[in-house]
C-alpha cells in the first residue's frame, strides 16, 4: 500500500509538469482528485482493507500525499488563469469599480396601476379580472345600454362580430359578479379596455379600474367618502373634490368627479385651463334597471360604481402632458419611473 501510494504521487506530479494549459489541468483533476474515479481518492478508499496497526500511518501518508498534490494543482491553476487574463487585456486593476448592470423597473402605468389596487384593496375591495374580448350582453346590454341606445356611439367599440367586441370599460366585470355571488359585494376590475379613439390624451388602448360597492343602505355620501379618501392617498395630499352632475346609462344619479388641479393647486394654469379643476373619474348609484337585470331587489339593495382611467391618474400624478409618451418605450421617459 505504501508502495503504491509513493508511486501514485511520482505519477501525479510528473503529469502536473506537462500540463500546458487549464484544460489538460482540469483533465488532470478528475483523473488524480475527482471524488467518484480519482485515482488518490480510489487510494485512500482502500485502507479500509489494510491491517488495524498499519492503517493509521498510512492513513497520514496517503493524506499528506493528497493534500500536496492538491496544492500544487490550485497554484498552477491560478497561474494559468492570470496568465489567461493578461493575455486578454493586460494587467487587472483589482481598485477599479465594477461595471454598472442596469436592471428592468415597472412601467409607470404599472406602478400606478398597482398602487390603485393596493389603496382600494386597503379600504376593503377585492380585485377580479375578466376578458378583454367581452359580449356584446355584458358589455352594454347587461350595464341598461340597450342595442339603439346612444350611449353606445359614445364608446366607439371594436367590434370582432356583432356580438363580440373588445371590451369598452372595465364595468362588464359588474354585472359577472354580480350575478354569482350574493350583497355584499366590494370589488375592483382594472384592466386594459379598447376604443376607436387617439390623440394627446387618448389611445386606443389604456387601462381602467371600475370599482363597485353592494349592500343595504348604501348612499350617495358613501361613495363620496371612499373616492375623496382614495384620491387623498393618491396624490398623497388633501386636495379638494368637485362632484358634477353627469349622465351614464348604469347609475343614477351620475357624477363626474374633479378634483383641485394638482398643478396649480386650483388657482388656475394652463394645465387645467384656468377653471382651478381637472376631472379624474366618472361615478354614481347603481341604476336599478341594472341590480334588477341581475336578479337584486333594489328596494333591499343600493350601491355605488366609479371608473377611472390609470394613464389619465398617472399623467396628474406625474406630469405628463402627452399620453402616447407610454407606449414609446423611450428609456430617457421610462428610465424616470
Amino acid at each position: 500500500m505504501e508502495s503504491e501510494l509513493l508511486r501514485l504521487k511520482q505519477e501525479a506530479e510528473e503529469a502536473l509538469g506537462r500540463i500546458d494549459d487549464l484544460a489538460q489541468l482540469e483533465t488532470f483533476r478528475v483523473t488524480y482528485l475527482g471524488r467518484k474515479g480519482g485515482l488518490l481518492s480510489g487510494a485512500l478508499r482502500q485502507l479500509g482493507s489494510v491491517a488495524a496497526d498499519e492503517r493509521p500511518r498510512l492513513g497520514q501518508l496517503a493524506n499528506a500525499i493528497k493534500q500536496e498534490i492538491e496544492d500544487r494543482f490550485e497554484t498552477l491553476k491560478a497561474q494559468f488563469q492570470a496568465s489567461a487574463l493578461t493575455r486578454a487585456g493586460g494587467e487587472v486593476d483589482l481598485s477599479l469599480p465594477g461595471r454598472y448592470l442596469p436592471f428592468g423597473k415597472l412601467h409607470p402605468v404599472t406602478q400606478v396601476m398597482e398602487e390603485i389596487c393596493s389603496i382600494f384593496e386597503g379600504l376593503g375591495f377585492a380585485v377580479a379580472e375578466g376578458p378583454d374580448v367581452e359580449s356584446d350582453y355584458y358589455n352594454f346590454e347587461a350595464l341598461n345600454i340597450p342595442k339603439h341606445h346612444p350611449a353606445r356611439d359614445m364608446h366607439d367599440t371594436f367590434y370582432v362580430t356583432d356580438s363580440i367586441l373588445l371590451r369598452t370599460h372595465t364595468s362588464p366585470m359588474q354585472a359577472r359578479i354580480m350575478e354569482q355571488q350574493e350583497p355584499p359585494l366590494r370589488y375592483i376590475a382594472p384592466g386594459k379596455v379598447y376604443r376607436c379613439d387617439s390623440d394627446i390624451t387618448h389611445t386606443p388602448m389604456f387601462h381602467q379600474v371600475e370599482g363597485f360597492l353592494v349592500d343595504r343602505e348604501v348612499s350617495f355620501a358613501d361613495l363620496k367618502g371612499v373616492l375623496t379618501s382614495f384620491t387623498h392617498k393618491m396624490f398623497e395630499r388633501e386636495l379638494a373634490l368637485r362632484f358634477r352632475p353627469s349622465f351614464f346609462p348604469f347609475t343614477e344619479p351620475s357624477a363626474e368627479v374633479d378634483i383641485a388641479c394638482v398643478i396649480c393647486g386650483g388657482k388656475g394654469c394652463r394645465v387645467c385651463k384656468r377653471t382651478g379643476w381637472l376631472e379624474i373619474l366618472g361615478s354614481g348609484l347603481i341604476d336599478p334597471e341594472v341590480l334588477k337585470m341581475v336578479g337584486y331587489d333594489p328596494d333591499l339593495y343600493s350601491g355605488f360604481a366609479f371608473g377611472l382611467g390609470v394613464e389619465r391618474i398617472a399623467m396628474l400624478k406625474y406630469g405628463i402632458d402627452d399620453i402616447r409618451l407610454y407606449y414609446e418605450n423611450d428609456l430617457r421617459f421610462l428610465s424616470q419611473f
